[in-house]
């Protein structure tokens, strides 16, 4: 079965790459100077009013073999389209939409998934939307059997990644909304036989399962015109200061320094006072790395590199790093859908403890939740059964089924 040799292949692909996805050190709030980016991806003087609204797009090598056969069966775009940021300012944000060729055979229109990627790192050629046509985008491997069930995928680069500016890694609005505003611009591109009338699920593993639960909060007031039929979220870092916490020091210490350079620039803090040389050094080469270049900053201890000595978790706790770190806290708005949440118990990267914490939130809100734990080797190996679980999931409710709640477990 493909889709099982496609998980498969993606375990020893994700070993390397998601080992590449971490942060090593505290940003400032400007960008540093990186290549020249593709005309595609530079914004319009004016942007157009709508979310969701397609500046512009261009067909995509989708490149997940080596021949490229995916290309005879799939339809592959880049585009570039309008979202909101998480001050309410228009912005550009790049992204890919997946069709596949053949027609939709299913009950009613073809779905369309949001799916969130994971972290993809900082830099501009880091975007998911550049990295297909190189073959090295990991989330194709996970996306296939999505694809393989007929269901069109739209997929965002997120703020600043692939555009200009710093790409605002763990915001939890901005990404959300790029999400969600993802999908629209998927169902307004010409020639894929989508539409308003296409039924909408969010899918998204670690940053992704971060983007995608954020989509699934915020879609009820931002999008409420998309049928949106529920939400799969795997490895949700849905409350930073612990995620940071267990990151400091260890192979993904990475990760945490991203989020504080991305929150830094959205929030416009100067993090230059709070870093030594060393920091200040490492901020401004983080920002240039991809998810492969992660073992440049594995094992860096946060202490080493702040001004005064103290590690991030103490940062984190003096404002205004306590009411950013707060403001990305996933689980306090209750999802108007099904959600099904998958967490390894084993997770060395995202506590479980986190993931559980956030769906029992949601449970106490009413909200219509399954819990579903497993014991898969540490964070990267989590994704597996996180897909596996996913196309049962999607078959389900775009058949119209309900889902069970298992609530009362939590």
């Amino acid at each position: 079965m493909a889709a099982a040799r496609a998980l498969g292949a993606l375990v020893a692909t994700l070993s390397t790459t998601l080992l590449a996805t971490t942060l090593a050190a505290a940003p400032a709030v400007s960008a540093v100077d990186e290549p020249p980016r593709p005309a595609f991806y530079e914004a319009p003087a004016t942007l157009p009013s709508t979310n969701g609204a397609v500046i512009r797009s261009e067909k995509l090598t989708f490149l997940l073999d080596p021949l490229d056969a995916t290309s005879l069966v799939r339809n592959a775009t880049r585009v570039l389209y309008r979202t909101t940021d998480r001050t309410g300012q228009p912005i550009a944000v790049s992204g890919t939409v997946l069709v596949p060729s053949s027609p939709w055979i299913g009950v009613g229109s073809r779905p369309v998934i949001g799916y969130a990627p994971g972290t993809q790192g900082m830099a501009d050629r880091c975007a998911p939307s550049r990295q297909f046509s190189e073959g090295i985008e990991y989330e194709g491997l996970v996306m296939e059997g999505l694809l393989q069930r007929g269901y069109a995928i739209a997929m965002p680069d997120y703020e600043g990644l692939g555009t200009a500016g710093v790409h605002t890694y763990m915001d939890r609005v901005s990404q959300g909304r790029a999400t969600l505003d993802a999908v629209r611009a998927a169902q307004r591109l010409t020639g894929t036989g989508l539409s308003s009338s296409s039924p909408v699920g969010l899918q998204g593993y670690s940053q992704g399962g971060g983007a995608a639960a954020a989509a699934v909060e915020l879609a009820a007031s931002y999008a409420p015109d998309l049928r949106l039929k529920g939400a799969v979220v795997g490895a949700v870092p849905a409350e930073l200061g612990a995620v940071a916490t267990n990151l400091d020091g260890g192979p993904f210490s990475a990760f945490a320094f991203f989020a504080l350079r991305g929150l830094a620039a959205s929030y416009d803090i100067d993090l230059a006072p709070y870093l030594n040389d060393a920091g200040r050094a490492t901020m401004d080469a983080v920002e240039q790395d991809c998810v492969f270049d992660l073992l440049d900053n594995a094992f860096v201890r946060s202490e080493t590199l702040s001004a005064d000595g103290r590690p991030m978790s103490e940062l984190m706790t003096r404002e205004p790093f306590r009411t950013v770190i707060a403001d990305q806290r996933i689980g306090t708005t209750r999802p108007t859908v099904p959600v099904l949440v998958s967490h390894s118990t084993l997770d060395d990267t995202i506590p479980y403890a986190v993931g559980r914490a956030m769906a029992r939130a949601w449970c106490g809100k009413g909200a219509n939740v399954r819990f579903s734990p497993n014991v898969a080797p540490l964070h990267v190996g989590g994704i597996v059964p996180h897909a596996a679980e996913a196309q049962v999931f999607w078959e389900a409710r775009f058949a119209g089924l309900p889902q069970v709640s298992n609530c009362w477990l939590l």
